[in-house]
């Protein structure tokens, strides 16, 4: 996790560098005007933008790097496959739910684009979906 630190202050600092070149540029080009017209804004800002949140995300990964108390297995040299195999939990590859969840999903999106009638079928569609998924281990062949 230290050289993924490293690499988004590296990727901070590169973007906070282009930020100062995208704006120093767009001022060179435009003399004739003052340089608060001459900047152009929305690059100036995207860029700044970008810079900040790598920055953030360089940070986040830093605490978590002094939070955790040591290396993960991961950036082990020495370490096996099986020492960074947590247990993720029990997902069943055989449920539909999920296809009808994303379905009812698409069907509430189509009805905020296209006319509002069909989401209330989607949110229908989702509650079916949800109360199927959650209670799919309760009822019929899988049933404990």
């Amino acid at each position: 996790m230290r050289t993924n630190t490293g690499l988004w202050w590296l990727l901070s600092g590169f973007f906070l560098l282009m930020t100062v070149t995208y704006s120093v540029w767009s001022i060179v080009v435009n003399l004739i005007n003052p340089w608060y017209i001459a900047i152009e804004w929305v690059g100036t800002v995207g860029l700044l933008f970008a810079t900040l949140m790598s920055a953030l995300i360089a940070f986040f990964i830093g605490r978590v790097h002094r939070a955790q108390g040591g290396e993960l297995p991961e950036d082990i040299l020495t370490a096996d496959i099986d020492d960074g195999d947590p247990e993720l939990g029990e997902f069943s590859p055989w449920s539909w739910w999920p296809i009808t969840l994303a379905f009812s999903a698409a069907l509430g999106m189509m009805g905020l684009a296209i006319g509002t009638w069909l989401f209330p079928i989607g949110l229908a569609v989702f509650l079916v979906a949800i109360v199927g998924w959650v209670y799919e281990y309760y009822r019929g062949y899988f049933a404990r």
